[in-house]
């Protein structure tokens, strides 16, 4: 029997890729050029820091458009796109240039087969809306698109529309596969624990910001780490779980597990558990995402089964973790509560980093935020409401942390 999967037929996948200087965005370009019959990219956005590897992205997939979030960064993208297609020799055909949150957004509204939404931060709420209007697969890697817009988000997505590309829902969306959603008695989101893992809240209030940052199996961006140190990530990922698989909170559950190779598990009606084990390593979901729902063979090293492995797993202690109970309460109020929690954290983790409050204070000022927001019951939210209720979480995050107006972490 022959073991190797069969070459992939179909017509390649045209992607359309937004923050593709990120951390997943360059390992979603990865993906790409090792699988030129199963995709090709025609569209790239960024926020403009990096204009040199956005220019080098660009010509070596020959995209047919590249937008730059931050309008003053337009320049400096197009002169990199000029030298670099110098470099390339040929005359290369240069791509349009699409400028400021609104150039994303049209973007991402673009002729393609799927759109993988990277970037960072409320600009990508906007985009997703526009992919999902669009009739587009959206493969969602942007929290913000269901943390501030999960109302928003639902009316616009058809079934089926959303493929999560985090690994934790990337797994549950790969377990559920196991059973029908009637037989789903609960969803479990796994957490390494971060760097703080079995001490307390008092241990741990005086925390550097390099103590915080020293996560003991992923590389990532300096806010998620810390939130990560937090867990207000799970508490984020467990308002995502929610609004992506329709499952109560009450049977969302968070396990401690250090060794980050279970990503996430779906226990069934029978007693059954269905977990996914993989390597930490993104580019397996991402995958996943642009192919869904086939895989994509070798997307990353699988687990080596040769070796002998040790997993554990613990019940998270929600008091020295707050973040979590807190998402739970947040994500029942439903409204813009949600939007409230990520964007006083956000301002939160600044202020930490800034040395203007401690590393309890982070979750202790955002609860503080949360608990003076009150949404009237049923009230239906737009695009305006979310916005205007980051816009006062951050100033009161912003007032409580000893920042003032004139800061923000945005």
């Amino acid at each position: 029997m022959d073991s190797q999967p069969p070459a992939y037929a179909a017509p390649p996948r045209d992607v359309i890729l937004l923050g593709s200087t990120g951390s997943i965005g360059t390992q979603a370009t990865d993906v790409i050029r090792r699988n030129p019959g199963r995709f090709r990219l025609t569209g790239i956005a960024a926020g403009g820091a990096n204009p040199g590897l956005l220019a080098s992205q660009a010509l070596e997939f020959g995209v047919e458009a590249v937008a730059v979030a931050n309008k003053d960064a337009v320049a400096d993208v197009g002169e990199a796109l000029v030298a670099e297609a110098g470099e390339a020799g040929g005359r290369p055909k240069l791509p349009d240039l699409l400028a400021g949150p609104e150039g994303i957004a049209e973007l991402a509204g673009r002729s393609c087969d799927v759109v993988l939404n990277a970037v960072t931060g409320a600009v990508g709420l906007a985009a997703t809306l526009a992919a999902l209007d669009a009739g587009r697969m959206l493969a969602l890697a942007n929290k913000e698109s269901l943390i501030m817009g999960g109302p928003l988000v639902a009316r616009r997505a058809a079934p089926g529309q959303i493929v999560p590309v985090d690994s934790e829902h990337s797994a549950i969306a790969q377990c559920l596969r196991g059973g029908r959603s009637a037989e789903v008695r609960k969803l479990v989101i796994t957490a390494s624990g971060g760097p703080f893992l079995h001490r307390s809240r008092s241990e741990v209030a005086g925390a550097t910001p390099e103590q915080a940052l020293a996560h003991p199996t992923w590389n990532m961006g300096p806010v998620i780490t810390i939130n990560s140190a937090t867990l207000v990530n799970k508490g984020l990922e467990v308002i995502e779980a929610h609004l992506l698989f329709g499952v109560s909170f009450d049977q969302i559950e968070v396990v401690v597990h250090r060794q980050s190779v279970i990503h996430s598990m779906v226990e069934f009606a029978d007693g059954s558990t269905i977990a996914q084990a993989s390597p930490p390593d993104m580019r397996i979901p991402i995958a996943l995402a642009l192919g869904w729902p086939d895989r994509v063979p070798d997307a990353a090293p699988a687990v080596d089964w040769t070796a002998a492995h040790t997993w554990t797993f613990e019940p998270l202690d929600e008091a020295s973790f707050p973040a979590v109970p807190l998402a739970k309460q947040v994500g029942s109020a439903g409204g813009t509560m949600p939007a409230v929690y990520n964007a006083a954290n956000e301002e939160c983790v600044a202020a930490f980093m800034a040395g203007r409050i401690p590393f309890a204070g982070i979750v202790d000022t955002v609860a503080q935020v949360v608990s003076e927001r009150h949404d009237p019951a049923g009230a239906a939210v737009d695009l305006a409401d979310v916005l205007a209720a980051d816009a006062w979480a951050r100033g009161r995050a912003r007032e409580l942390s000893g920042a003032g107006e004139g800061t923000s972490a945005a």
